[in-house]
């Protein structure tokens, strides 16, 4: 699973990661084992890469130690 860090948080729910092939947006519904208020920018995260309407996302995204 590509790895990366949490690079930018919105208010309205969504986010960006910094991944291995850059840039890449995620949706709080997908993360698993964490809400998305617990999240903080730095925080590094794994996941899998999936198509939304606008392009790819982030799919079942999970916090790293």
């Amino acid at each position: 699973m590509p790895q990366g860090t949490i690079k930018k948080l919105t208010d309205k729910g969504f986010g960006f990661i910094q991944g291995e092939r850059g840039d890449i947006f995620f949706h709080h519904s997908s993360l698993e084992g964490a809400t998305y208020d617990s999240l903080r920018e730095g925080q590094k995260v794994e996941y899998s890469e999936g198509q939304g309407p606008k392009g790819p996302r982030a799919e079942a995204v999970r916090l790293l130690d």
